[in-house]
């Protein structure tokens, strides 16, 4: 695997450069630390910045290779990308305040949209990563971020928690939410829901990591939180998908930068892959009180 890190030189990055140690060392990953300096002036004093700074990855038994560059940060990292394969990207999130949309670093979002590979926001101080919690949606499309995470996982000895939110259903479908609460039911159902958490567990067991299935009902953003407090995770991993079209750039959704916006542990941004087409209200229906 090949990991980049970015940093501008602060202090503040270190945290994205112990984050990414983390995993580079167990994952025996060939890691780039790279440098973004405002101008060609600063990129001697940057580089000076990164020798100490590789230190904390040497520690871990990772060798950085270090590149220093000059120009608009979020280009920078693009260009890189574009060069070299990375298989995960890590960066900081400085903290903006709880205003608007964004409340980190507005350029911390735009390379998220930007560039291919995973992305791990470095957020608070992670002294290790044991347990992952992934918001997984349901969905098919989740399932390329659920086995990226697998092989993070598998490298660590972390734990992963497959977690799905569900709307709070009308009293009419009281009988749904029995059986959703149920989750070893589920599972054995022929529901879109249980076959695609099924599916995503399997894949987690065959990596060898220990992995468990997670319902909660409510408002999602809130049910999120809630879980990660309760289960006191390390990572949570929340998902973008690739936009149609001809240029490549990433939808990063609401849920996705709500989280971002309020965890105090990092986040992995996993790439997901296209959506499949929606199932009516109806067959979602018949397929959980179907044949089992």
């Amino acid at each position: 695997m090949k990991i980049l890190i970015c940093s501008d030189g602060t202090q503040t990055a270190e945290t994205a450069i112990r984050l990414g140690g983390l995993l580079a060392g167990p994952l025996k990953a060939e890691t780039t630390l790279l440098g973004i300096a405002e101008t060609s002036q600063d990129e001697q004093a940057l580089r000076d910045a990164l020798q100490n700074q590789a230190q904390l990855l040497q520690s871990t038994g990772v060798s950085p290779a270090i590149v220093v560059q000059s120009g608009e940060p979020v280009r920078q990292i693009l260009d890189q990308t574009a060069k070299t394969n990375y298989e995960l990207v890590v960066v900081g999130a400085r903290w903006t305040g709880a205003v608007g949309e964004y409340w980190r670093s507005k350029r911390t979002y735009e390379v998220i949209k930007a560039i291919q590979p995973p992305v791990l926001v470095a957020i608070g101080e992670c002294k290790q990563l044991k347990r992952f919690v992934v918001c997984t949606g349901g969905k098919e499309f989740i399932e390329q971020a659920v086995q990226f995470t697998g092989r993070l996982a598998a490298a660590v000895g972390a734990s992963v928690t497959l977690l799905h939110v569900m709307a709070e259903p009308p009293a009419m479908y009281a009988d749904l939410v029995l059986l959703e609460e149920d989750v070893a039911q589920l599972l054995e159902s022929k529901s879109e829901l249980g076959t695609n958490l099924r599916r995503q567990k399997r894949e987690l067991d065959r990596l060898g990591v220990s992995a468990e299935v997670r319902l909660r009902h409510g408002i999602v953003i809130d049910q999120v939180f809630e879980e990660v407090r309760a289960g006191n995770y390390d990572l949570i991993v929340t998902g973008t998908s690739q936009a149609r079209g001809l240029l490549r750039h990433y939808i990063m959704g609401d849920l996705t930068r709500s989280i971002l916006n309020r965890a105090n542990v990092p986040v992995l941004v996993a790439r997901a892959g296209p959506p499949k087409p929606g199932r009516t209200l109806w067959k979602a229906i018949k397929g959980l009180f179907g044949q089992r």
